[in-house]
């Protein structure tokens, strides 16, 4: 796919944040998961860029982006990529960590976003209470807390099946791309560093004032939580629906591409 030297590079005042900007017309911004970068997006970037201006940024520390020195919002980091880039209003499409970006950044930049597709995500208050997703969460915590990359990384790719199949059930290529994104981004950082994020609160009061169209887009094998808090998401803003792709869970851009690619074109040429 996308090699790091075809990369641009935004100057932020806590260094550079690097970014895909391809085709032309309304702009869509895809917004990673979390640990991986603008590579996630392989299969959703030439398919979206032949009808749309498609900007794919690594988040902050995250891929080829700088890391965090000072206390920093994701919102707010977008919103200075669109300015600088004259982007807005665009279409923020995300998945999980990007989901929130999603959601954050339409709660704290209205003006720059004309539309949400939010998957595997709801808002950034949602907190996961299944067993299955907590032990994971907790074997996060263990492992990187004991600088046990190896062990992190099963954790993490324990997701990708998720909670009722096996890595059996996944094609291998899935886990392997995820891997490799996740253990560059990883490898960014020491155990131990300090997280200068700072998030976006109460937003689940807010999502009444949302004044642009959000769709929930969530594999059927989410945890049964998320899907309910993404139809709370859609049920409490005034234009707001939920679509689930069958059979697949967290990564579903990755398992259906072309179900996932489908979906948002319609989403998008409805606006």
């Amino acid at each position: 796919m996308t090699a790091a030297a075809e990369l641009r590079f935004f100057p932020s005042a806590d260094g550079d944040l690097a970014y895909l900007d391809t085709g032309s017309g309304d702009p869509v911004v895809l917004l990673h998961c979390g640990f991986v970068d603008h590579r996630f997006w392989a299969d959703q970037i030439p398919a979206l860029a032949a009808e749309y201006r498609v900007i794919a940024p690594d988040v902050r520390g995250h891929g080829f982006s700088a890391n965090a020195n000072a206390p920093f919002r994701w919102a707010d980091d977008l919103a200075g990529l669109l300015r600088h880039l004259d982007a807005g209003p665009a279409v923020l499409v995300g998945v999980s960590m990007g989901g929130v970006i999603a959601t954050d950044t339409v709660l704290e930049h209205p003006e720059l976003v004309r539309a949400v597709v939010t998957c595997g995500a709801a808002t950034g208050d949602h907190t996961y209470t299944d067993p299955w997703t907590r032990e994971i969460q907790a074997e996060y915590a263990r492992t990187l807390g004991a600088g046990d990359i190896d062990g992190w990384l099963a954790a993490f790719l324990r997701v990708v099946p998720g909670e009722h199949r096996s890595a059996a059930d996944i094609d291998p290529e899935i886990p392997r791309r995820l891997g490799e994104m996740a253990l560059h981004t990883i490898m960014k950082h020491t155990p131990g560093e300090k997280d200068w994020q700072v998030r976006v609160t109460d937003s689940w009061s807010r999502l009444a004032g949302i004044g642009v169209p959000v769709l929930a887009l969530n594999g059927s094998l989410e945890p049964a939580d998320l899907l309910d808090a993404a139809d709370r998401l859609v049920r409490e803003v005034p234009d707001g629906r939920a679509e689930t792709l069958e059979g697949v869970g967290h990564y579903l851009s990755m398992e259906k591409p072309d179900a996932f690619n489908r979906t948002v074109l319609e989403f998008l040429r409805s606006l």
